[in-house]
């Protein structure tokens, strides 16, 4: 059974830092596009960052507008296991991220075409 779980999560002052963790068990996704999705209350899920592999156990990095500059993606397939660093971050930021990985359709950025998920973990940024 393949999962994603995610970790890290947490409350955090407006200009502060969190590291999030998602774990892979069940197969690999070092060849696989593995990404960060977040969902506010009220609002569709949006893309935040994803890794997709370059060949060469290279990935290139893509980001959502709202998230570049602050945000790095990065992974460790030793650990089989992706990470997202957020800094600076601000009340807009506040959502459930959740860890998705391997495309099955469309591109990188569609919320729907992703083969798996994780559960999520809160972050809220909040004075």
């Amino acid at each position: 059974q393949v999962q994603l779980v995610e970790s890290g999560g947490g409350l955090v002052r407006p200009g502060g830092s969190l590291k999030l963790s998602c774990a892979a068990s069940g197969r690999t996704f070092s060849s696989d596009t593995m990404a960060w999705f977040r969902q506010a209350p009220g609002k569709e899920r949006e893309f935040v960052a994803a890794a997709t592999w370059s060949g060469d156990s290279t990935y290139s990095g893509y980001y959502g507008d709202s998230v570049k500059g602050r945000f790095t993606i990065f992974r460790d397939n030793a650990k089989n296991a992706v990470y997202l660093q957020m800094n600076s971050l601000n009340p807009e930021d506040t959502a459930v991220y959740y860890c998705a990985g391997e495309v099955l359709r469309g591109s990188t950025y569609y919320t729907g075409g992703y083969a798996y998920w994780g559960q999520g973990t809160q972050v809220t940024v909040s004075s």
